[in-house]
């Protein structure tokens, strides 16, 4: 199992890694607590790419958020913004 400071050590491309593959193992499972897990990670998915969009667009711009994301700056704005 990985520690905190393994993990804060780890670059984006391997954490990207770990987190699909452990988002598949547990898709494979087939028990209600690794769908609960799933669905859980499903939101907090979601909130942590609102937190990413703002924080690119804070260092770089909303148009750069939305060529990232294969849409408009404005609507990168639309979706992402602080609400």
């Amino acid at each position: 199992m990985w520690s905190r400071e393994e993990l804060a050590g780890a670059d984006s491309d391997e954490l990207a890694e770990l987190a699909e593959l452990a988002m598949r193992t547990l898709a494979d499972r087939g028990e209600p607590a690794a769908f609960t897990h799933l669905l859980r990670m499903t939101a907090v998915a979601g909130e942590c790419v609102g937190i990413a969009a703002r924080s690119t667009a804070a260092a770089g711009s909303w148009a750069g958020v939305g060529e990232l994301a294969g849409t408009t700056r404005q609507a990168a704005w639309e979706r992402w913004r602080a609400h």
